[in-house]
């Protein structure tokens, strides 16, 4: 039971931390079209990103997989920086979020994948010589779901006072969001060096 709560609360720690950015990003690209009224939708948002990165994640760790790290780390922003643009180019009179729920779902399981593979180095360092990686898995990878929740939860809040509270335009607060996720995106892009 020790070794869960350390894998869970390394999850939580690694999702949230600052250096992280890169997944918050994402995070927040794909919720900003959303309320804290829209949470259960959300809630299975963020499932999905999960479900996707646990599947590379696992792949990686047990050396089933094996990807160049460079690459990765440009796929990274790249996902970001679609996810960001795919929010900015939704036509004026269509910023309904039900039309655009299920390229979010998208993003998130295919884009998921991905950012799972830029956990891998990480948990396999940690990993060491774990006698089995079953356990650390499921509960790293639990720890980052709930990492996540947290974090879109109160982004989720931070929005709903935004419009609701100070009466920003719902479609002006989703421009302005993804185009700053989108420059720090292309930023990231090019800081990767993989050409």
């Amino acid at each position: 039971m020790e070794q869960f709560k350390l894998y869970l609360k390394l999850g939580i720690q690694h999702i949230i931390d600052i250096y992280a950015v890169d997944h918050i990003l994402f995070l927040l690209a794909l919720s900003v079209i959303f309320l804290l009224k829209d949470w259960k939708k959300v809630l299975i948002l963020v499932t999905a990103f999960t479900i996707g990165h646990s599947i590379t994640l696992a792949l990686a760790v047990t050396d089933v997989f094996r990807y160049n790290q460079n690459l990765i780390e440009y796929l990274i922003p790249t996902t970001i920086f679609v996810t960001a643009i795919s929010n900015l180019i939704r036509k004026k009179d269509n910023f309904s979020i039900h039309r655009n729920l299920n390229r979010n779902y998208f993003f998130a399981l295919i884009f998921g994948l991905i950012h799972g593979l830029g956990f891998a180095n990480y948990l396999k360092g940690i990993l060491g010589k774990e006698s089995s990686i079953i356990q650390p898995l499921i509960a790293f990878n639990l720890g980052i779901e709930i990492g996540q929740v947290i974090i879109v939860g109160i982004f989720l809040i931070i929005s709903t006072i935004f419009i609701g509270t100070f009466n920003f335009s719902r479609r002006d607060w989703v421009l302005v969001i993804s185009s700053g996720i989108a420059g720090v995106a292309l930023t990231l892009m090019f800081e990767s060096k993989y050409w």
